[in-house]
């Protein structure tokens, strides 16, 4: 009997524990840098309200100044929920593949699931193509920015070789909004910022950090020029720390797939302009840029 009795109790304070485990007391959502803190709190405040009414627990937002931190955040577990460039999860997942799980991704209004790295000068520059940018001043956003630097990267310096030899001067601007602004103010011959290449560039694209800047009135697009453009680069993925209690997860998963249908304001603001919807996506749907991170880091 007080064997069946001990039994019973630690069986009971096992349950207990795995129910502690499962309950969570507030819920920590990331953003990542590319324009500064306060407009990444306004336009990801209908989220957070949205997931507190989800999830029944404060909901704070962190908006660390780079990549980096919303990188460490989420491998270090202070930071639950983020959405990412492909090069920043690759960087996750090549530190700690059981960190985040992926989950769903921005559906463009085509239906595609891809955006672009696009080089961009001053219209009165007279730059009109990459190879007019020789010899100038060049940005990029991040060092784990996958349009802002990565594959941009990747592919000029396949193409021209050593970029610091190409162009008179390289510099992380620390965001796609500040080499927008950068670049427009003239503070960098030109740059390289995302979009998703669709709808009219006037408006900035349909979605990105053009679109972000132009609605922010930072730039008036016709004051700046396309002058190239990467080959296509899979959306990022929103992931989720995998340790989070499942039902957590779900809940979370759940608001954001709906948010097209429920919330079109809050939608914009997450997907940095006009998309179709927030669809699912799995780790095997950027192996590529996996491989092409783990490649750099050599």
């Amino acid at each position: 009997m007080k064997n069946l009795i001990a039994a019973l109790v630690a069986t009971t304070a096992l349950t207990g524990a795995a129910a502690a485990q499962d309950k969570i007391t507030e819920f920590r959502l990331g953003i990542l840098g590319g324009e500064n803190a306060q407009d990444r709190l306004t336009s990801s405040e209908c989220f957070r309200v949205a997931l507190e009414a989800t999830l029944g627990v404060p909901v704070k937002v962190f908006t660390p100044a780079d990549y980096d931190g919303v990188i460490q955040g989420l491998l270090g577990g202070t930071i639950d929920y983020a959405g990412l460039g492909a090069s920043a999860y690759a960087k996750i997942y090549l530190t700690d593949p059981e960190a985040v799980d992926v989950t769903l991704t921005t559906q463009n209004v085509d239906g595609s699931t891809g955006y672009y790295s696009i080089g961009f000068a001053r219209k009165d520059s007279g730059l009109t193509k990459i190879e007019d940018a020789k010899g100038k001043s060049f940005a990029f956003a991040d060092p784990n920015s996958t349009s802002g630097y990565l594959v941009p990267g990747a592919e000029l310096t396949a193409a021209f070789g050593p970029l610091d030899a190409y162009f008179s001067e390289v510099k992380f601007s620390g965001g796609h909004e500040q080499t927008i602004v950068g670049v427009a103010k003239g503070d960098f011959a030109a740059g390289v910022a995302w979009a998703d290449g669709l709808g009219n560039w006037e408006d900035g694209y349909t979605t990105g950090a053009f679109r972000k800047a132009a609605d922010a009135g930072l730039v008036d697009m016709n004051d700046i020029v396309e002058i190239w453009r990467s080959k296509l680069i899979p959306n990022g993925p929103f992931v989720v720390r995998r340790a989070l209690p499942q039902d957590v997860k779900d809940k979370v998963n759940t608001l954001v797939a709906d948010m097209h249908e429920n919330d079109k304001q809050c939608a914009y603001n997450v997907a940095a302009g006009e998309a179709k919807d927030f669809v699912p996506v799995t780790h095997a749907d950027y192996e590529g840029i996996v491989a092409a991170r783990k490649l750099q880091s050599k």
